[in-house]
Protein backbone atom coordinates (compact mmCIF):
# COMPACT_ATOMS: atom_id res chain seq x y z
CA UNK A 1 0.00 0.00 0.00
CA UNK A 2 1.62 3.22 -1.28
CA UNK A 3 1.69 6.12 1.39
CA UNK A 4 0.71 9.29 0.93
CA UNK A 5 3.44 12.19 0.08
CA UNK A 6 1.90 14.17 2.89
CA UNK A 7 2.88 11.73 5.50
CA UNK A 8 6.54 11.74 4.46
CA UNK A 9 6.22 15.86 4.27
CA UNK A 10 4.75 15.83 7.98
CA UNK A 11 7.72 13.44 9.30
CA UNK A 12 10.00 15.23 8.09
CA UNK A 13 8.51 19.12 9.27
CA UNK A 14 8.24 17.33 12.88
CA UNK A 15 11.76 15.68 12.98
CA UNK A 16 13.00 19.66 12.08
CA UNK A 17 11.19 20.94 14.61
CA UNK A 18 12.02 18.51 17.07
CA UNK A 19 15.88 19.29 16.81
CA UNK A 20 15.78 22.82 16.43
CA UNK A 21 13.87 22.36 19.88
CA UNK A 22 16.68 20.26 21.24
CA UNK A 23 19.05 22.93 19.95
CA UNK A 24 18.19 25.36 21.59
CA UNK A 25 17.51 23.59 25.00
CA UNK A 26 21.03 22.62 24.19
CA UNK A 27 22.11 26.38 23.86
CA UNK A 28 20.33 27.40 26.80
CA UNK A 29 21.66 25.12 29.47
CA UNK A 30 25.36 25.81 27.60
CA UNK A 31 24.32 29.60 28.80
CA UNK A 32 23.51 28.56 32.17
CA UNK A 33 26.43 25.98 33.00
CA UNK A 34 29.26 26.54 34.01
CA UNK A 35 32.40 26.58 31.18
CA UNK A 36 35.27 23.85 30.54
CA UNK A 37 37.71 26.74 31.47
CA UNK A 38 38.31 27.90 35.05
CA UNK A 39 38.28 31.55 33.83
CA UNK A 40 35.85 33.64 31.13
CA UNK A 41 37.41 36.04 28.17
CA UNK A 42 35.99 38.77 27.51
CA UNK A 43 36.72 41.39 24.64
CA UNK A 44 37.84 44.95 25.84
CA UNK A 45 35.58 47.76 24.85
CA UNK A 46 37.29 50.42 22.62
CA UNK A 47 36.34 54.05 22.87
CA UNK A 48 35.63 56.56 20.79
CA UNK A 49 38.88 58.46 21.52
CA UNK A 50 41.69 58.20 23.90
CA UNK A 51 44.84 61.34 24.80
CA UNK A 52 48.22 60.79 25.06
CA UNK A 53 50.75 63.65 25.59
CA UNK A 54 47.57 66.08 25.27
CA UNK A 55 46.67 65.52 21.95
CA UNK A 56 43.35 63.32 21.24
CA UNK A 57 42.84 60.42 19.27
CA UNK A 58 39.60 59.47 17.72
CA UNK A 59 39.19 55.79 17.55
CA UNK A 60 36.07 55.55 15.62
CA UNK A 61 37.67 54.99 11.98
CA UNK A 62 38.25 51.17 11.51
CA UNK A 63 41.79 51.19 11.35
CA UNK A 64 42.10 53.19 14.23
CA UNK A 65 39.66 51.14 15.93
CA UNK A 66 40.97 47.90 15.05
CA UNK A 67 44.49 48.85 15.98
CA UNK A 68 44.26 49.75 19.55
CA UNK A 69 41.76 46.66 20.00
CA UNK A 70 44.32 44.46 19.34
CA UNK A 71 47.28 45.88 21.59
CA UNK A 72 44.80 46.78 24.35
CA UNK A 73 43.41 42.90 24.55
CA UNK A 74 47.13 42.11 24.00
CA UNK A 75 48.37 43.52 26.98
CA UNK A 76 45.01 42.63 29.06
CA UNK A 77 45.29 38.85 28.54
CA UNK A 78 49.28 38.83 28.79
CA UNK A 79 49.21 38.42 32.07
CA UNK A 80 52.26 38.06 33.51
CA UNK A 81 54.24 40.45 31.19
CA UNK A 82 51.90 43.38 31.92
CA UNK A 83 51.67 42.53 35.58
CA UNK A 84 55.51 42.48 35.84
CA UNK A 85 55.78 46.30 33.84
CA UNK A 86 53.23 47.39 36.92
CA UNK A 87 55.79 45.80 39.64
CA UNK A 88 58.63 47.54 37.88
CA UNK A 89 57.29 50.57 37.04
CA UNK A 90 57.16 51.15 40.97
CA UNK A 91 61.33 51.57 40.86
CA UNK A 92 61.98 52.96 37.61
CA UNK A 93 58.78 55.54 36.90
CA UNK A 94 60.70 57.89 40.05
CA UNK A 95 63.66 58.02 37.78
CA UNK A 96 62.27 58.90 34.61
CA UNK A 97 59.30 61.23 35.17
CA UNK A 98 61.40 64.01 36.90
CA UNK A 99 64.07 64.01 33.83
CA UNK A 100 61.07 63.82 31.80
CA UNK A 101 58.91 67.32 33.56
CA UNK A 102 62.82 68.99 33.46
CA UNK A 103 63.29 68.56 29.73
CA UNK A 104 59.65 69.24 29.14
CA UNK A 105 58.56 66.01 27.22
CA UNK A 106 55.16 65.08 28.09
CA UNK A 107 55.01 62.83 31.14
CA UNK A 108 53.25 59.76 28.66
CA UNK A 109 56.65 59.56 27.10
CA UNK A 110 57.42 57.53 29.83
CA UNK A 111 54.66 54.71 28.09
CA UNK A 112 57.60 54.51 25.09
CA UNK A 113 60.04 52.87 27.58
CA UNK A 114 58.06 50.57 28.82
CA UNK A 115 56.84 49.22 25.10
CA UNK A 116 60.86 49.50 24.02
CA UNK A 117 62.42 47.44 26.47
CA UNK A 118 59.82 45.92 29.11
CA UNK A 119 61.65 48.56 31.39
CA UNK A 120 64.72 46.39 31.41
CA UNK A 121 67.33 48.52 31.95
CA UNK A 122 69.68 45.54 30.74
CA UNK A 123 67.33 44.57 27.52
CA UNK A 124 69.56 44.37 24.22
CA UNK A 125 67.38 43.40 21.07
CA UNK A 126 68.57 41.69 18.04
CA UNK A 127 69.88 44.97 16.14
CA UNK A 128 71.79 45.62 19.28
CA UNK A 129 69.65 48.35 20.30
CA UNK A 130 70.81 48.16 24.29
CA UNK A 131 69.21 49.48 27.57
CA UNK A 132 65.83 50.82 28.57
CA UNK A 133 65.39 53.41 25.96
CA UNK A 134 67.10 50.66 23.19
CA UNK A 135 69.36 52.96 21.60
CA UNK A 136 71.74 52.12 18.79
CA UNK A 137 75.17 51.98 18.97
CA UNK A 138 75.85 54.19 16.46
CA UNK A 139 73.23 56.77 17.15
CA UNK A 140 73.91 57.00 21.38
CA UNK A 141 76.78 59.82 20.54
CA UNK A 142 75.15 62.06 18.48
CA UNK A 143 73.20 62.33 21.73
CA UNK A 144 75.84 62.50 23.70
CA UNK A 145 76.27 59.18 25.42
CA UNK A 146 79.73 57.27 25.36
CA UNK A 147 79.70 53.54 24.34
CA UNK A 148 82.90 52.11 24.16
CA UNK A 149 84.39 48.11 25.24
CA UNK A 150 84.34 49.65 28.94
CA UNK A 151 81.63 52.40 29.15
CA UNK A 152 78.26 52.12 27.41
CA UNK A 153 75.64 54.55 28.95
CA UNK A 154 72.67 53.40 26.77
CA UNK A 155 72.27 51.54 29.66
CA UNK A 156 72.38 54.67 32.22
CA UNK A 157 68.66 55.02 32.80
CA UNK A 158 69.29 58.56 33.72
CA UNK A 159 71.96 59.18 31.21
CA UNK A 160 70.13 57.71 28.62
CA UNK A 161 66.07 59.24 29.96
CA UNK A 162 68.53 62.45 28.85
CA UNK A 163 69.47 61.76 25.48
CA UNK A 164 65.74 60.26 24.35
CA UNK A 165 64.77 63.92 25.65
CA UNK A 166 66.95 65.50 23.52
CA UNK A 167 65.49 62.86 20.39
CA UNK A 168 62.18 64.02 21.19
CA UNK A 169 62.62 67.59 21.05
CA UNK A 170 64.39 67.44 18.11
CA UNK A 171 61.71 65.18 16.42
CA UNK A 172 58.81 67.24 17.82
CA UNK A 173 60.81 70.63 16.13
CA UNK A 174 60.90 69.08 13.07
CA UNK A 175 56.85 67.29 13.00
CA UNK A 176 54.95 69.47 15.53
CA UNK A 177 52.89 66.43 16.49
CA UNK A 178 53.91 63.80 19.72
CA UNK A 179 52.10 60.75 17.54
CA UNK A 180 54.72 61.27 14.92
CA UNK A 181 57.67 61.84 17.40
CA UNK A 182 56.93 58.85 18.80
CA UNK A 183 56.54 56.88 15.65
CA UNK A 184 60.15 58.11 14.63
CA UNK A 185 61.59 56.44 17.35
CA UNK A 186 60.76 53.09 15.56
CA UNK A 187 60.96 53.78 12.35
CA UNK A 188 63.42 56.66 12.05
CA UNK A 189 63.15 60.72 11.01
CA UNK A 190 64.04 59.74 7.73
CA UNK A 191 61.36 56.43 7.08
CA UNK A 192 58.45 58.87 8.24
CA UNK A 193 59.30 62.11 6.59
CA UNK A 194 59.98 60.39 3.50
CA UNK A 195 57.07 58.27 3.67
CA UNK A 196 54.82 61.41 4.74
CA UNK A 197 55.77 62.91 1.29
CA UNK A 198 55.43 59.66 -0.66
CA UNK A 199 52.04 59.17 0.75
CA UNK A 200 51.15 62.69 1.00
CA UNK A 201 49.98 62.89 3.76
CA UNK A 202 49.91 64.70 6.77
CA UNK A 203 49.17 62.85 9.93
CA UNK A 204 51.91 59.81 10.74
CA UNK A 205 49.18 57.85 11.84
CA UNK A 206 47.66 57.91 8.35
CA UNK A 207 51.12 56.41 7.31
CA UNK A 208 51.21 52.77 5.56
CA UNK A 209 54.48 51.29 7.34
CA UNK A 210 55.94 47.87 8.42
CA UNK A 211 53.87 45.99 11.02
CA UNK A 212 55.70 47.17 14.40
CA UNK A 213 56.07 50.46 13.53
CA UNK A 214 52.28 50.86 13.12
CA UNK A 215 51.62 48.57 16.02
CA UNK A 216 53.76 51.26 18.08
CA UNK A 217 52.08 53.85 19.41
CA UNK A 218 48.97 51.65 19.74
CA UNK A 219 51.11 49.65 22.35
CA UNK A 220 52.13 52.83 23.84
CA UNK A 221 47.80 53.93 24.12
CA UNK A 222 47.01 50.44 25.32
CA UNK A 223 49.48 50.32 28.05
CA UNK A 224 48.90 53.63 29.64
CA UNK A 225 45.42 53.08 29.85
CA UNK A 226 46.27 49.51 31.69
CA UNK A 227 48.44 51.64 33.84
CA UNK A 228 46.04 54.37 34.94
CA UNK A 229 43.31 51.48 35.95
CA UNK A 230 44.89 48.41 36.16
CA UNK A 231 42.02 46.89 38.44
CA UNK A 232 40.08 48.05 35.76
CA UNK A 233 42.11 45.39 33.34
CA UNK A 234 41.84 42.94 36.03
CA UNK A 235 45.19 43.19 37.79
CA UNK A 236 45.16 43.28 41.82
CA UNK A 237 48.28 44.17 43.17
CA UNK A 238 48.94 45.54 46.85
CA UNK A 239 51.75 47.13 47.90
CA UNK A 240 54.10 44.13 48.64
CA UNK A 241 53.87 43.19 45.24
CA UNK A 242 55.47 45.96 43.89
CA UNK A 243 59.26 46.28 43.27
CA UNK A 244 60.77 48.53 46.24
CA UNK A 245 62.52 51.07 44.87
CA UNK A 246 66.43 51.49 45.46
CA UNK A 247 68.45 54.08 47.84
CA UNK A 248 71.77 54.89 46.58
CA UNK A 249 75.10 56.71 47.56
CA UNK A 250 76.68 58.22 44.69
CA UNK A 251 80.27 57.72 44.28
CA UNK A 252 82.09 60.27 41.70
CA UNK A 253 85.20 58.33 40.34
CA UNK A 254 88.21 60.50 39.05
CA UNK A 255 90.73 57.69 38.64
CA UNK A 256 90.72 54.20 37.66
CA UNK A 257 89.59 51.06 39.13
CA UNK A 258 91.70 48.01 37.89
CA UNK A 259 89.49 45.70 39.57
CA UNK A 260 85.82 46.26 39.95
CA UNK A 261 85.28 43.14 42.10
CA UNK A 262 87.57 44.71 44.19
CA UNK A 263 85.84 47.73 44.40
CA UNK A 264 82.51 46.50 45.48
CA UNK A 265 83.67 44.44 47.90
CA UNK A 266 85.15 47.75 49.62
CA UNK A 267 81.71 49.44 49.47
CA UNK A 268 80.32 46.35 50.95
CA UNK A 269 78.27 44.42 47.95
CA UNK A 270 78.97 42.04 45.36
CA UNK A 271 80.57 42.35 42.14
CA UNK A 272 76.98 41.14 40.82
CA UNK A 273 74.92 44.46 42.88
CA UNK A 274 77.34 46.77 40.88
CA UNK A 275 76.89 44.95 37.66
CA UNK A 276 73.02 45.66 38.21
CA UNK A 277 72.72 48.97 39.42
CA UNK A 278 75.58 50.09 36.84
CA UNK A 279 74.93 48.20 34.03
CA UNK A 280 76.69 50.64 32.22
CA UNK A 281 80.25 49.30 33.59
CA UNK A 282 81.01 46.93 30.42
CA UNK A 283 84.44 45.52 31.67
CA UNK A 284 85.90 44.23 35.07
CA UNK A 285 87.73 47.44 35.40
CA UNK A 286 87.03 51.07 34.71
CA UNK A 287 89.92 53.08 32.85
CA UNK A 288 90.41 56.87 32.94
CA UNK A 289 93.02 58.52 31.24
CA UNK A 290 95.13 61.39 31.87
CA UNK A 291 93.72 62.97 28.89
CA UNK A 292 90.06 62.31 28.42
CA UNK A 293 89.62 63.62 32.33
CA UNK A 294 86.54 62.03 32.18
CA UNK A 295 84.59 61.49 35.46
CA UNK A 296 81.86 58.90 36.28
CA UNK A 297 79.40 58.34 39.00
CA UNK A 298 79.15 54.91 40.31
CA UNK A 299 75.99 53.78 42.57
CA UNK A 300 76.00 52.23 45.37
CA UNK A 301 72.86 50.44 47.03
CA UNK A 302 72.41 51.21 50.46
CA UNK A 303 72.27 47.59 52.54
CA UNK A 304 68.49 48.34 53.74
CA UNK A 305 67.37 48.67 50.41
CA UNK A 306 68.51 45.72 49.03
CA UNK A 307 66.21 43.75 51.45
CA UNK A 308 62.36 42.77 51.29
CA UNK A 309 61.30 42.61 54.96
CA UNK A 310 58.24 41.23 56.39
CA UNK A 311 55.54 44.12 57.51
CA UNK A 312 57.68 46.94 56.04
CA UNK A 313 55.94 49.41 54.39
CA UNK A 314 56.32 49.55 50.70
CA UNK A 315 56.96 53.13 49.21
CA UNK A 316 54.12 53.47 46.23
CA UNK A 317 54.83 55.83 43.65
CA UNK A 318 50.88 55.53 41.76
CA UNK A 319 47.81 54.54 44.47
CA UNK A 320 46.42 53.45 40.90
CA UNK A 321 48.08 50.18 40.79
CA UNK A 322 47.37 49.19 44.55
CA UNK A 323 44.12 46.95 45.99
CA UNK A 324 45.12 46.69 49.37
CA UNK A 325 41.03 46.96 50.57
CA UNK A 326 40.49 44.15 47.52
Amino acid sequence: MKKNPIYFVAIACICFLALVFLSNQSNENAKTQPPFVMSLTKSIEVPDKVEFAGEEIKLERYDMHERYDREINGFTYLHSTTLLLIKRANRYFPIIEPILKENGIPDDFKYLAVIESNLNHRAVSSASAAGMWQFMPKTAPSYGLEVSSEVDERYSIEKATKAACKYFKQAYAKYGSWASVALSYNGGQGRISGELEKQQAEDGLDLWLVDETTRYYFRMLAIKQIFEAPYRYGFVLKEKDLYKPIEFTSVVVKQTIPDLAAFAKEKGITYAQLKDFNPWLRDRKLTISAKSQNTYTILIPTQESLYYKKGERMKVHNRKWVSNNR
